[in-house]
């Protein structure tokens, strides 16, 4: 037995490594089939792995504090390789042609595809073999292909037989090439694939390059496809599609020879903030990925529930949902303080205007830099319009005092039963003749009449995208000064409603934007704040910079 393999299966076994259910279920998948798999032609070449093996010792680390470095495997690493090339079936031909490896950020998923892409082209054996790094963009394919190509520099024996090219390494005495591959190729027609590397498999939104790949490996005697990915949020998704398939093999419920599975993860009922939560489901834990590293993370998920589902997903490979509430509203009230708004007459502001539809809430949102302050900060006066029919009627129907609201001037209403711009119009009007009203973002979804009678006034308006490319940098700087109290509200109830009602979409990168269509109420002077928040820190760039504030 191999002394590394045995250790990891002994440890894994007894305890004494922390492993969730999956691994458990791994590493004893492994050891029945040890005892019964020759029944089902079935056997473990320990000759096969340990060449396997000894291959990543050949190999150097690139970058990090390692670099320059030969590769030392972690055990769970040496369990993967030794399982997906000494495993064999009766005729000597491979026996798993698809491995799924799921496991956190920062566990060496680049650096163990990249050797395996390498072994796959140089030592596997296969004439002509053509083996890729894919990705949804071929510029993601070049990150583990990239590394890849550094190792191949790095190492002076590899450096002997394989050509080194932009988007190619080459043996030409086999014919044999690796190179990195996306769904914006010129074309994933014609490809005779011997290996696939599949990168962040969850970020995959359709299926089309994982389904090309896999048809293309029908010309090749013992293919094999390896998919290595963090969790996703998207249950409908070719990741969770895999990830399910994964978790019935492993459990036993879905016999698969050709299928290998290796998912590190908390489990079901672990407690997210437990160190010991953390450990189990990152197995390079104290290696690559560092302890203090997830203290800091975890302390500010604590604080913003926004980023509770984030850390679990990339740090715990926990499947999350795609919406996440936003804000924890003790950190909202602590923002609240007295301010004196007469105090502010020509003050210079920066505005954004969410209009919603004529039948719903309408937000303005009026934010002051304040550039005396040791960071910047911004105080925030929020206006909002109903229809004057509904009024009465909304307040039955949601049970929200809409009513109260509007008594206290709060929310003003407008005649009939839709919300009149000209009252909109004439509040900005008055709001200028008090403040020096800088911009005016608004949704270009909006309403164009209203738009064109503010420019006929020669109020400066902006257009700003309500998707995650315009709405991401300021949704997360909103987040970091409620943290850092670097925003002011008078306690508004009705703004802070909303606040309580916000809920953020998250894609598969992380990105992050308002999701009107989740969130439990109306938040639509929130998004007027991220709206106003977004132009008034773009025009503050050169004060953050002054001061050493990181800005987006």
């Amino acid at each position: 037995m191999i002394p590394a393999l045995s250790t990891y299966l002994k440890e894994i076994t007894s305890g004494k490594r922390p492993a969730c259910q999956f691994v458990i279920q791994a590493v004893g998948r492994h050891k029945r089939d040890l005892k019964d798999g020759k029944a089902r032609g079935l056997r473990f070449d320990e000759i096969a792995a340990r060449h396997a093996l000894a291959f990543f010792g050949i190999l150097h680390h690139s970058k990090g504090e390692w670099a320059g470095q030969t590769f030392e495997l972690a055990g769970w690493e040496t369990f993967i390789i030794a399982s997906l090339f000494g495993w064999k079936r009766s005729d000597g031909t491979r026996r798993f042609r698809r491995a799924y490896i799921e496991v956190p950020r920062k566990n060496g998923k680049s650096t163990i595809l990249a050797g395996t892409g390498l072994y796959l082209l140089a030592a596997d054996g296969e004439p002509g073999a053509e083996v890729y790094s894919a990705a949804t963009k071929r510029d993601q394919a070049r990150i583990v292909h990239g590394e890849a190509i550094r190792m191949v520099k790095s190492s002076p024996l590899l450096g002997k037989e394989i050509a080194v090219y932009r988007d190619n390494l080459n043996i030409l005495a086999t014919h044999s090439k690796y190179e990195p591959l996306g769904a914006d190729s010129d074309t994933l027609d014609g490809l005779n694939v011997h290996a696939a590397m599949i990168d962040e498999v969850h970020a995959h939104k359709t299926r089309g390059v994982i389904d090309a790949l896999d048809t293309a490996t029908g010309a090749r005697r013992q293919p094999l496809i390896v998919e290595i990915t963090t969790a996703g949020w998207d249950r409908q998704s070719i990741c969770y599609e895999h990830h399910d398939y994964s978790r019935q093999v492993l459990e036993g419920s879905l016999p698969d020879d050709s299928w290998f599975a290796f998912i590190a993860a908390a489990d079901k009922d672990d407690d997210w903030q437990d160190p010991a939560t953390w450990a189990k489901a990152n197995p390079n834990l104290g290696i690559s990925v560092k302890l203090d590293d997830l203290k800091r993370k975890a302390a500010r998920a604590a604080r913003v529930p926004a980023e509770q589902n984030t850390f679990k997903r990339l740090h715990l490979n926990i499947w999350t949902e795609q919406s996440e509430r936003w804000l924890d509203m003790a950190e909202w009230n602590e923002c609240e303080t007295a301010i004196d708004w007469a105090s502010f007459s020509g003050r210079q502001c920066y505005a954004g205007l969410d209009l919603a539809s004529t039948t719903d809430v309408a937000a303005l949102v009026l934010l002051f830099p304040d550039y005396d302050s040791e960071q910047i900060a911004f105080d925030i006066l929020p206006f909002f319009w109903i229809p004057e029919d509904s009024a009465e009627e909304r307040t039955q129907k949601s049970n929200v005092p809409y009513s109260t609201w509007i008594n206290l001037g709060l929310i003003e209403t407008t005649s009939g039963n839709v919300i009149d711009y000209k009252a909109i119009m004439a509040r900005l009007i008055e709001l200028r003749g008090m403040y020096e009203i800088r911009e005016i973002a608004y949704d270009r979804w909006g309403s164009t009449q209203l738009i064109r009678d503010m420019q006929d006034e020669g109020l400066e308006v902006v257009p700003l995208g309500q998707g995650f490319a315009s709405m991401t940098a300021p949704t997360k700087e909103l987040m970091n000064c409620v943290l850092m109290r670097r925003v002011r509200h008078d306690g508004n109830p009705v703004m802070r409603w909303m606040a309580s009602n916000m809920v953020v979409q998250q894609d598969a990168a992380g990105n992050l934007k308002p999701d009107k269509a989740k969130s439990s109420e109306k938040i639509d002077g929130m998004v007027a704040l991220i709206m106003a928040l977004d132009r008034a820190t773009r025009k503050a760039e050169s004060v953050y910079e002054e001061r050493g504030i990181e800005v987006w």
